[in-house]
């Protein structure tokens, strides 16, 4: 069964949190149209941890994209919406 929108911005804010620990800023004031890289603060090494653990958890694989091609949560959240497996 797919995942709704709010389950899968609740598991992505899992993830991030995961993977920044102590550095993640406070998710419940950012909305879907935050920055990864300057909202969050991503560095390359933790963009690359969160993209294996959704890839993981989602069963789905970036395929053909690159997570530089994400500019915002919501960019996020609509290509897992999209590719996520039944």
């Amino acid at each position: 069964m797919a995942l709704s929108r709010n389950e899968i911005k609740e598991k992505l804010t899992d993830i991030m949190k995961m993977v920044m620990r102590d550095r993640m800023p406070d998710l419940s004031s950012l909305d879907e149209g935050a920055s990864l890289v300057n909202d969050l603060g991503l560095s390359s090494v933790g963009v690359l941890y969160i993209v294996i653990a959704i890839e993981e958890f989602f069963g789905i694989e970036f395929e053909n994209v690159g997570f530089g091609d994400f500019a915002t949560i919501g960019d996020v959240v609509d290509y897992i919406e999209q590719n996520q497996q039944e």
